[in-house]
């Protein structure tokens, strides 16, 4: 890390802490992800990690808005130039998808799993969702073409369902493009109840 200045170096540390608390929660699952294998995985000493986290709950929760952010960055770069009518709700459906499948997403399963009994980590975990959550729900009010609010709603809602859905079922099927036809299906669907 020569080069760098002491704050760049912080953040980098920093940053690979929470990258491994990633690849571990993906690896080790929740219960399988200690301290010391992340400290493992990041290459760095356990002074290093507490340095940075006083805590295993104090890294999950700062994984928690990492995990968050990284899936809204990566949502934002897929609908950059987002144009308008079915191709444009078709995109912003693949970009939905895209964020709702692969590692950083089964970390977050992991931690929402946890959080159902451990109320810091419900805590930390319901706002960066909801922030994400809030972010997908207004570009498909944007792009959806549903005039009601309610079928809107109804339609954002099954959405999500499906797609987290299709993520954790995953490892059970053998026939993948299945996923991609209800998908389809799905959008022929909501084509019915779209204005335009």
């Amino acid at each position: 890390m020569s080069g760098l200045t002491r704050k760049e170096q912080r953040a980098r540390t920093h940053e690979a802490l929470l990258d491994a608390t990633i690849r571990c929660l993906v690896t080790h699952g929740y219960a399988g992800t200690t301290t010391q294998r992340i400290q493992d995985e990041a290459g760095v000493s356990r002074g290093a990690l507490l340095h940075h986290f006083g805590s295993k709950s104090e890294l999950l929760v700062a994984a928690i808005h990492h995990i968050a952010e990284m899936r809204l960055r990566e949502f934002s770069e897929l609908v950059a130039d987002l144009g308008e009518g079915s191709q444009a709700l078709e995109q912003m459906v693949r970009a939905i998808r895209s964020v709702m499948a692969g590692p950083p997403f089964q970390a977050a399963i992991e931690l929402w799993t946890a959080s159902r009994t451990d109320e810091q980590l419900r805590a930390a975990l319901l706002p960066a969702e909801r922030r994400l959550g809030s972010a997908l729900r207004g570009l498909f009010n944007e792009h959806a073409g549903i005039a009601d609010p309610e079928t809107a709603k109804i339609a954002f809602e099954s959405l999500m369902a499906l797609v987290r859905g299709l993520e954790l079922t995953r490892i059970m099927r053998t026939d993948q493009s299945l996923e991609d036809r209800l998908i389809d299906d799905w959008l022929g669907n909501v084509a019915r109840l779209r204005e335009y």
